[in-house]
């Protein structure tokens, strides 16, 4: 599905970064090694690459990946890419300073182990930043994130709070927002936000 999605024309969700993200990527400590979780085409690893930091982009598309060097090479800057199945990467051990999921959406209990091996990834002072359709999106007129048969790949803030249990929560809300971002990801979405650092 994701090869094909990206193998068309242009770039399925814009080349420019996730409104959340461009808010709050300052928090990360400058220059940073950034993580950034299904990144398909780049939009947000390059924009990160654009501010000084050392990126890897991971997706499950290598097709979204081989576009993701393509705009970071049109953007003048590099960032590593890595084609990975979430449900089975290994971020490692106190690495990086920001990790990044922009619309990440898995199965709740892969989803899970996943954000426990990502919060051991942080280092001291690094910082978990994520935006995720909410299952209020099912009831909104905007397009984007899982179908209603995969309703269990929605977030919740307090599904959110105990799977990362071990982080600190700056920012945390659900909301509803205008987004703007390609032809899958526009209009109103529900959405749930997070920034969180480690001790």
């Amino acid at each position: 599905m994701w090869d094909e999605r990206y193998a068309q024309d242009g770039f399925a969700y814009g080349t420019e970064p996730n409104d959340f993200l461009r808010a709050q990527f300052t928090r990360i400590p400058p220059g940073g090694k950034v993580l950034c979780l299904a990144d398909g085409e780049g939009r947000n690893g390059v924009f990160l690459a654009q501010q000084g930091f050392d990126v890897t982009s991971v997706d499950l598309s290598v097709v979204g990946l081989q576009k993701a060097q393509r705009l970071a090479s049109e953007r003048g800057v590099s960032l590593t890419t890595a084609q990975a199945d979430l449900t089975q990467f290994d971020p490692g051990s106190n690495y990086w300073d920001g990790v990044i999921s922009i619309f990440a959406h898995l199965p709740a209990e892969p989803r899970g182990h996943l954000h426990r091996r990502l919060v051991r990834s942080l280092k001291p002072h690094g910082v978990f930043i994520l935006e995720a359709y909410t299952p209020a999106q099912l009831a909104t007129s905007g397009v984007g994130g899982p179908p209603a048969q995969q309703a269990e790949m929605l977030m919740t803030l307090n599904a959110l709070k105990f799977e990362l249990s071990g982080l600190d929560f700056v920012i945390g809300h659900e909301t509803v927002r205008e987004i703007q971002e390609g032809q899958y990801h526009h209009g109103e979405s529900a959405v749930v936000q997070v920034v969180a650092t480690k001790s």
